[in-house]
């Protein structure tokens, strides 16, 4: 049976997810996992489409383990337990700057390019592509496709787009991009499944995770979002602080004295909510921690969501779909209500008893939008994409 192996690659972290090569049908999934810790304690576990685990395994810190290494022990754990039919691997590329918006075949001047761009997405690309490399040496001769976070926002109007900036920056690329468009994508699919007619009409999905955005769509199709020229602007996330002043970037550059890369870590690295809070970047932690600042970090974080989604809702002219995706719109029955409560407004009123079982829609029938709980599935996302290319290949 041929394999698709997709790979998210992070700093610390490798999701993966393994599916049947699906001929004329949607990919199924053999199975998925993660290998965390990466860089202290590394730890791999695999499940099977049900739920079970497949394998397990922990390494002792050691510096001469890499994301390599652990790569192609992973490879050799799927193949043991799973099957060593593989024929593709796709992966999550967070950025495809302006030339690259529908999913590609990896070669060398495509990696070119997006080396290019990874001062665009310092925390993210660098990862994404390491990966790749490290697939062409294990095994170079597996189709690679590149799926782009960015491209999903491609088609959104000129005007969404542009920043204030002189024309020939904009020229260059400088312009605002927008971000988990992967995930956006999926959620645009799932909601075509649900309501074909519409898509769910006008909506606003709500990625919130450790990463967190918001995409307004009309019809499947993206319109506006609020990260722009970088994964940095927006919301309040774990660790990224979101929509920031300029000016306040020039005065840590001319009165604290920093330098650039110490403002970048600044940024990435030490604000959002772990900033704000000094408690966690981790939304359940700050939701157990009993600190006033854990609190202040919580309330920032809905009172962004709730801000933005109505500039978001402006650009749509209305709202008749709200959406919670990812680790936290999934999972946390309470930021979903603070929210809610306060996008009352545009006509959101939410069935209490539904949002705390975590249903799939969980709006009161008053509400005159439709509140709904989809979780997203990048990987997913990305097997089809890299499927459709396998279909394009010549056939030797």
């Amino acid at each position: 049976m041929a394999e698709i192996l997709c790979l998210n690659a992070g700093s610390s972290s490798l999701k993966f997810a393994l599916y049947a090569e699906p001929g004329t049908d949607e990919p199924s999934l053999l199975a998925s996992g993660k290998i965390e810790n990466i860089g202290l304690e590394p730890h791999l576990i695999a499940r099977d489409a049900k739920g079970d685990v497949l394998a397990e395994r922990r390494w002792t810190k050691d510096g001469t383990i890499t994301h390599e290494t652990l790569l192609e022990d992973l490879l050799r754990e799927i193949e043991a337990s799973v099957g060593d039919d593989l024929i593709a691997v796709g992966h999550r590329i967070v950025h495809g700057g302006t030339d690259y918006s529908a999913p590609a075949r990896v070669d060398a001047p495509l990696l070119a390019a997006l080396e290019a761009l990874c001062p665009l997405a310092p925390l993210h690309q660098p990862h994404n592509l390491a990966a790749v490399r490290a697939v062409s040496r294990l095994r170079p001769a597996v189709l690679q496709v590149a799926c782009f976070d960015t491209g999903f926002h491609h088609g959104q109007p000129p005007i969404a787009t542009r920043l204030a900036l002189p024309r020939a920056l904009g020229e260059e690329g400088m312009r605002r991009y927008g971000f988990h468009g992967i995930s956006y994508e999926y959620i645009a699919r799932q909601l075509r499944s649900i309501d074909p007619d519409t898509g769910g009409g006008r909506t606003i999905a709500a990625h919130l995770g450790n990463g967190a955005s918001l995409c307004a769509m009309a019809g499947g199709r993206s319109i506006d979002t609020t990260m722009g020229f970088t994964a940095l602007d927006g919301l309040v996330m774990g660790t990224r602080c979101g929509a920031l002043d300029p000016g306040a970037v020039l005065y840590l550059f001319q009165q604290r004295g920093m330098t650039a890369r110490e403002v970048e870590h600044l940024l990435y690295s030490e604000s959002g909510l772990l900033g704000v809070s000094g408690v966690s970047s981790d939304m359940r932690a700050l939701l157990g921690s009993e600190t006033p600042a854990a609190g202040e970090a919580i309330e920032l974080f809905v009172w962004q969501i709730a801000r933005q989604a109505g500039a978001l809702a402006s650009s749509l002219g209305g709202l008749d779909t709200f959406v919670f995706t990812a680790g936290i719109g999934e999972n946390s029955p309470e930021i979903r209500a603070r929210v809610a409560g306060r996008l009352g407004w545009l006509g959101v009123d939410l069935d209490a008893d539904a949002n705390l079982r975590g249903d799939a829609v969980i709006s009161a029938p008053s509400s005159r939008v439709a509140v709904r709980v989809i979780p997203t599935d990048e990987e997913r996302m990305i097997a089809i994409h890299t499927a459709d290319l396998l279909r394009e290949e010549p056939k030797a």
